[in-house]
Order: structure tokens, then sequence, then C-alpha cells
């Protein structure tokens, strides 16, 4: 009897791990991303400034900011980076970082798209850098060619993006005049009415120092996912409010801050960017 037990215990315990290993055989495994299906996609980097057209030296039709001074805007630029893409099954994929680093130029419409490729799939999020991260920061000139090339995008000319004395880059960049700066130290002793908001910081080589860096996280599910193929590119429009650098949850006028660029308040200026993109479309 005990042996007859023994057996048919045995017999029960065979056909679960059987019946366990017909479902698992049965059920669709989860989609693998294949680096031979990569296709094209495009993110769209479209900059506005509040519910309106962003637009070069506006001097004919000034900007509004909360606080209510009016303004222009001479400059603006930044860099995209790191883009990921998410399905909605939870799989992310990551652009190779050496063709993921884009400088956003709003005086050059062509620079506003990120053109990537990624595996053939449907992709409900969207994920990416504002700036440059410390990895890519701290890599000899040599891996740092394209937009990142200090020697093509450095030094006080129009538009640098590298700090030469910090040896750092210069995530965001916004200049432009505002009546309401004042003529003195703390505003603009040139008279001109600049002012001009340099963003940078990854944390420092050796010892913490300010880090800038945000990663920017959309939703692609409300206005339309990516579906990208091969035989077609599909294109993920964002909006960039850049009307959001005064007026996100840090909220500053620009006469009590018209000069922000490596120092602490530099974060408070940081943290709005979070708020600047949104999802506007996806055409496929």
């Amino acid at each position: 009897m005990k042996t007859y037990l023994l057996n048919f215990k045995w017999i029960l315990m065979l056909s679960a791990i059987l019946f366990i290993s017909s479902c698992s055989k049965n059920e669709d495994p989860a989609p693998e991303f294949v680096e031979t299906n990569l296709a094209p996609l495009s993110v769209e980097f479209d900059n506005i400034v509040g519910e309106r057209t962003f637009v070069i030296n506006n001097t004919a039709s000034l900007y509004t900011n909360a606080a209510g001074e009016k303004f222009s805007i001479s400059l603006l630029q930044y860099f995209i980076s790191n883009i990921k893409v998410t399905t909605a099954g939870g799989q992310t994929y990551t652009v190779n970082p050496d063709s993921s680093y884009f400088l956003i130029n709003g005086a050059d419409k062509a620079s506003r798209f990120a053109k990537v490729r990624v595996p053939e799939g449907d992709y409900t999020k969207l994920t990416f850098t504002l700036g440059v991260d410390s990895l890519r920061s701290t890599m000899p000139i040599d891996k740092r060619t394209g937009v990142l090339d200090p020697a093509s995008n450095g030094g006080n000319d129009l538009g640098g993006m590298y700090w030469g004395w910090n040896a750092g880059y210069i995530f965001f960049k916004m200049e432009g005049n505002a009546a309401a700066i004042s003529d003195d130290v703390n505003g603009d002793p040139t008279g001109k009415k600049q002012f001009k908001y340099h963003i940078g910081g990854f944390g420092g080589y050796s010892a913490p120092t300010i880090n800038n860096i945000k990663t920017i996280t959309v939703d692609l599910t409300t206005a339309g996912v990516a579906k990208v193929r091969k035989d077609r590119q599909s294109n993920i429009h964002l909006f960039v409010d850049a009307m959001k650098v005064f007026n996100g949850k840090n909220n500053f006028s620009i006469a009590a801050h018209p000069n922000v660029m490596f120092s602490q308040y530099s974060v408070n200026v940081a943290t709005n960017f979070l708020e600047m993109f949104k999802h506007d479309h996806t055409e496929n």
C-alpha cells in the first residue's frame, strides 16, 4: 500500500510538471526587440511660447510672462540626448548612445527633428534627457563628436554650448531682452536690457556640484502611439513651451533674475524644464 501511494504521488507530480510545461509552450512568448528590424523614428521639438508661435527677435510683438514682463527672445538652444521608447508591455529600447545626441536650435527649423532608428513596434512612451549625461561629458574628446565637439561648439562664439573655463556643456541656453531689467549691476549695466539663462552642470567630476540634468518622460497614449515600421517614418510631435522657463513650478521674474548661469539658482530654473514638453500628436 505504501508503495502504491508513493507511486501515485509521483504520478501526480509528473502530471503537474507536464501540464505546466505544456502550458508554457502554448503561450506566446513576449516579443523581443530585433536589431535587424531597425526602422526610422523622428521626434519633433516644436518650440512655442505660451499659446504663441516661437519667433526669433520678436520685437514687433513681445511675449508676456506671468509677472507681466514683456520680452523678446534672441537665442534658444538646448541638448536632447539618450532617447528611449517603451511598448505597452513595458519593454524599453534605448537608442545607441553614439547616435542619440542632438542640439535643437530655435533659429534653425531643420534642427528640431531628432532622427533615430528603433526596432519595429508600437510605442506608448518616450523618454529622453534634456542635457548631456555625466558619462558622455567626461569621455575623451574623440568620443564627443558632432554637436558635442567642444572645438566647434564652445568658446564665446554666438550660440556656443560649452563652457571652456568649466569644461562642461551648457544644456539649455536662452537669451533675449526685457524692458523690466534694471541698468544697475544686478541687472544689465550695459543698458541693453539683456537676459541670459545658460543652464548646465552634470554633478561634478571629482566632487559633487550642481546637477541640472533632467529626464523627461512623455505618455504617447492620449495623442497617438508611435507605430514604427520600416516602410515609413513615424514622427512624434512635441510642443516645447519656452514660457515655462518663467512660469513653471518655480515662477520668477526676469527683473529679479536676469542672468542665471552656473549658480545655485540655476537649479530652480532647471526644475521648470520638466514642464516644457507636451505631446501634441504622432504622425504614422
